[in-house]
């Protein structure tokens, strides 16, 4: 395996949680099996950020985490245990806005002639004449005019840098140095060079002070507007970066501007520290952050590969070779990785999906499609749900993006005597269609053209004749045979159809469609609801064929719930028509909670019932079970963590409320009603209620929490596990899966060494599931062939219950490891003391495996247990256990 790795661990960094921070911690995922950290990116970022993937400077480690002397510090206790460090890298944008960036700064001060213009994605030629060979910076608080008139826009001089900039709040807006002397009276010119010194002599200082106070007053702000005039862009209110912005940003985030990577000195710029680190030995791989917002990921991939590969040999000697290379990538449905990639293969989330469908059983589907009918009132297909937000996002936060792809357009069509009849709004209709449709995050350079024309295929039934013309030329530029002019369009269609992709669907659908919540998270598509053993089986052998180092995810920095809540609300699947009996008996128990209001756009109840069930179903998954009393679970921090997600979540849903313009009458009417659910009165019986329920199902979801571990930890790839996961997982979209994690407890448990067995009584408190991954992960160390190198053998279940267990072994030619996995448990009835299943459950349920091996076999998770060749075909050590085991033949 690649640079030996086996197992990995996922660590978010920041300035609470430093390089030192995990120092002391490496001893403990070393006794975990994990031979690798995965760290969140490290380069410098902007202050106080809680996640890195804001860098403002990629020369250096972010000196908040430590600087490069704390990674050092974390590289020789890593090393000491022979393990190493992947490096999460952002190479598609940079922050911006605030202060700080130079590269930023740089253009901003010298426009289109700046050393740095072509370092961003910039447009100097926009259909606004305004903003021709200017950069529109919409960052004000308010309009433009009114920040002018409450002196929120104010000039500032730095002595130390020597130059004047406008600064509002914490943005800082660079004044071109050409307009320096401009700023002085005749009688107060500065040097025609040598600013800075000057301005440090009492003469200087008296004239830079001079200066300033010449835009105070009305005439004041009347000479600052005509200098702000005169820049290389364009003050706008934060509001109109949506409709004019002429810069490629990171999805709809006007904080984050997307870079040129293409360009090989920009490459080169935002790589060089990176590529360092790795010939000094202090980072052993990569993974590449949002493959598609690179306009050519293939080429990408390829030039960073070899840069890795003509660093390896300044590597010092106790440092692994090789160079792990991972992307993140998002899968549509029957969508592969290009194989001529050269990457190891995704982050994972892939696998997510795969395990997620093997989990849920498909014939609840329609039980809760009824039940979201009921509650939804609207668009009650993921499909229509999809199309509807991809809409409202092309009229909204993407709309000044889809104007620079039919201005790009329309530039080539009046090129065309066949085409230049074609109007902008002739060509925005067709091309909005293609963009609804459009099944992928992006197409690729050397795809074919498969999916465009599959796309363009969709949607000729649907258009009038006379627009047919302009489907096929427009199919004709964005397609493989495109004229050598249209590289550009092809450029901006690839950077709408991404981040329209991750807005409508991860941003927005997914926070409208609440079928059934655990088929809502990043990776996963939820007009699919459940899966096969037949079907996980093909994808494993596909990835074993293809891509045997690609990482395994159940969990990410990005999920929208933890493992373990998806897991728990999977047995939703299974219980369909009794969760939909609960939720309308919920929804009539807290009616009186539920409030008529008035919003902006009329009256409403709030929540209304879409919002409600999928509430409901987010304290299924994240309510905290346990031996105390219920009012000792339910804490303030959990009302708290509740809430946060609730806003988020309606803001994201875009239907009542969102970011850009928030109904406070909406959402306080539904943190009334939560608080009303959570309420400790007495007479509030809805807690016990939904504990009651919880406690029905927790026993099941452990069963499918456990057996998703062991898919991630024993199918072929490589097991990622995020920070803490090896406890439960209850957590909620960010930032409160990024809390801080209980290390110390984590450790105390491993060191007392339980095996699984002794562990299950006590399964409520996550022991359990760190001595499975325990167990798992020391034999892969063991035996790390058997996992890079092994086969992959389906294993048949007959009987009764075969749909109930998934069964596959690993061989090579010195050992074999059979896996039985459970799922769909609700219907095997598990003990909640301890998770066993009744012995006469598995009767007539046996292994169709001619080529089993004799034994004896040993069991990984369960010491003491071993079993000869007929014992395990019967499935002997299911009988009054927990449903699930590893056992090893050598």
């Amino acid at each position: 395996m690649t640079a030996g790795v086996r197992a990995t661990v996922r660590l978010q960094f920041h300035a609470g949680f430093t390089l030192d921070d995990a120092v002391p911690l490496v001893d403990y995922f070393a006794g975990l099996g994990i031979s690798h950290l995965y760290a969140s990116p490290l380069l410098a970022a902007r202050p106080g950020s809680t996640h890195g993937y804001d860098t403002l400077d990629y020369s250096r480690i972010n000196p908040e985490l430590g600087g490069r002397e704390a990674l050092v510090r974390l590289v020789a206790r890593l090393r000491a245990h022979g393990m190493g460090l992947i490096l999460d890298i952002v190479p598609n944008h940079m922050a911006v806005g605030g202060s700080g960036n130079a590269w930023w700064e740089d253009v901003l001060a010298w426009g289109r002639s700046s050393r740095c213009a072509h370092m961003f994605d910039i447009d100097w030629s926009p259909p606004d004449d305004s903003l021709r060979d200017r950069v529109l910076l919409p960052f004000l608080a308010e309009p433009y005019g009114d920040c002018l008139d409450n002196g929120t826009l104010e000039l500032r001089y730095d002595a130390a840098e020597g130059r004047f900039a406008c600064w509002h709040y914490e943005h800082c807006f660079p004044i071109c140095p050409d307009h320096f002397p401009d700023l002085f009276a005749p009688e107060d010119a500065p040097p025609s060079d040598g600013l800075a010194d000057w301005s440090r002599t009492p003469q200087g200082a008296a004239a830079v002070a001079r200066a300033l106070a010449r835009m105070a007053g009305p005439e004041g702000r009347a000479r600052l507007h005509a200098l702000l005039e005169r820049q290389h862009y364009r003050l706008a209110w934060w509001r109109t970066a949506s409709d004019l912005i002429n810069w490629r940003r990171f999805f709809d985030i006007t904080g984050l501007a997307g870079l040129s990577v293409e360009h090989p000195d920009v490459f080169d710029a935002v790589h060089r520290t990176i590529i360092g680190l790795y010939a000094d030995g202090l980072i052993d791989g990569v993974r590449v952050d949002h493959i598609d917002g690179l306009t050519q990921p293939g080429a990408y991939t390829t030039r960073l590969h070899r840069a890795l590969a003509a660093a390896a040999p300044a590597r010092p000697p106790e440092a692994p070779p090789g160079a792990p290379l991972y992307v993140e990538k998002i899968l549509a449905v029957e969508e592969v990785l290009p194989t001529g990639w050269a990457v190891d293969g995704t982050t994972g989330y892939d696998f997510l999906e795969q395990v997620d469908l093997l989990l849920h059983d498909q014939r609840g589907a329609d039980a809760l499609d009824d039940l979201w009918v009921w509650g939804a009132g609207g668009a009650t297909s993921f499909h229509a749900e999809q199309e509807a937000a991809r809409e409202a996002v092309l009229d909204g936060t993407l709309a000044a993006d889809l104007a620079r792809l039919v201005h790009a357009l329309a530039t080539l069509a009046r090129r065309d005597p066949r085409a230049r009849d074609f109007t902008p709004a002739a060509l925005e209709r067709v091309l909005r269609r293609i963009l609804i449709r459009f099944p992928v995050y992006r197409t690729y350079e050397g795809d074919g053209g498969k999916v465009l024309h599959a796309v363009c295929q969709s949607v000729r039934a649907g258009l009038p004749p006379a627009q047919q013309p302009v489907l096929d030329w427009l199919e004709r530029q964005l397609g493989p045979q495109a004229p050598q002019d249209a590289a550009g369009a092809i450029a901006c269609f690839v950077h709408l159809t991404a981040p329209l992709a991750a807005k409508a669907v991860e941003d927005t659908s997914f926070y409208r469609y609440g079928r059934l919540l655990s088929r809502n998270d990043v990776g996963t598509h939820p007009g699919q609801f459940g899966g096969t053993v037949a079907a996980f089986h093909a994808a494993n052998i596909v990835r074993r064929r293809d891509w045997p180092r690609a990482m395994l995810a159940t969990a990410t920095h990005d999920h929208k719930r933890g493992e373990d809540a998806r897991a728990r609300l999977a047995v939703l699947s299974e219980l369909a028509q009794e969760w939909a009996r609960v939720a309308t008996r919920w929804s009539t128990f807290n009616a009186p909670l539920r409030q008529r209001i008035t919003t902006r756009s009329g009256p409403c109840a709030a929540p209304d019932r879409a919002d409600e069930l999928i509430l409901y179903q987010t304290l299924l998954g994240a309510w905290p079970v346990g031996d105390g009393p219920l009012e000792h679970r339910i804490t303030a921090e959990f009302r708290d963590r509740v809430a946060a997600w609730q806003v988020k979540a309606l803001r994201e849903a875009k239907r009542h409320t969102s970011w850009i313009d928030p109904e406070p009458a909406y959402e306080e009417a539904c943190g009334a009603f939560l608080d009303g659910l959570l309420s400790p009165h007495p007479e509030n019986r809805f807690p016990w209620m939904l504990d009651a329920f919880v406690n029905q199902i927790a026993p099941a979801g452990a069963l499918n929490g456990l057996a998703q571990t062991l898919l991630r930890l024993t199918s072929p790839g490589v097991p990622d596990l995020y920070q803490g996961c090896e406890f439960w997982d209850f957590s909620l979209v960010d930032p409160d899966n990024r809390r801080p994690v209980d290390f110390a407890g984590r450790m105390a448990a491993l060191a007392e060494g339980a095996d699984l067995g002794p562990l299950l009584p006590h399964w409520r408190d996550g022991r359990v599931k760190q001595a499975l991954i325990a167990a798992i992960l020391r034999f892969r160390a063991a035996h790390p062939d058997l996992f890079a190198e092994g086969a992959y053998q389906p294993v048949r279940v007959t009987g009764t219950r075969r749909q109930h267990l998934a069964a596959f072994a690993r061989v090579t030619a010195g050992a074999t490891m059979l896996v039985i996995a459970p799922r769909l448990p609700a219907a095997l009835m598990p003990d909640p003391t301890d998770l066993s299943c009744p012995s006469m459950l598995w009767r007539g349920t046996a292994l169709d495996w001619d080529d089993a091996p004799a034994g004896p076999w040993r069991s990984l998770l369960y010491p003491d247990r071993i079993l000869d060749r007929a014992a395990v075909l019967y499935l002997a050590m299911l009988a009054d256990a927990a449903p699930l085991d590893v056992l090893v033949s050598a």
